[in-house]
């Protein structure tokens, strides 16, 4: 899944549009009722991620359960600790096709 496909996913299903708070490509999805966060979609150096190689990548942040956090590290390698975020609570999905777009959905959706 592409940032492009998951703004017009979440509009679809949730009615949610992207706010820039920085002013910048990186966005913020926010709960319409309480206007939290449920997903941070930002533009990484994989360097700063732990990953081997050096290039820059798009990512979302969605917060989970933390009994299932460690479930889905472990069940994609596209699933990591949250980048600059909360690692107890917050997971980092590499959107380069690494995660399937319906377990990157249901993340989303448990956020």
């Amino acid at each position: 899944m592409r940032q492009e496909e998951l703004f017009c996913w979440v509009k679809e299903v949730y009615g949610t549009e992207p706010d820039y708070p920085w002013n910048d490509g990186n966005a913020v999805l926010r709960h319409s009722e309480n206007q939290k966060w449920y997903a941070v979609i930002l533009e990484v150096n994989t360097k700063k991620l732990g990953l081997s190689d050096e290039r820059m990548t798009d990512v979302v942040n969605v917060k989970c359960d933390p009994e299932w956090i460690e479930f889905w590290r472990n069940a994609f390698p596209g699933v990591l600790p949250g980048y600059h975020l909360n690692k107890k609570y917050w997971n980092t999905i590499l959107l380069d096709g690494t995660v399937p777009d319906p377990d990157i959905k249901r993340m989303i959706g448990e956020s």
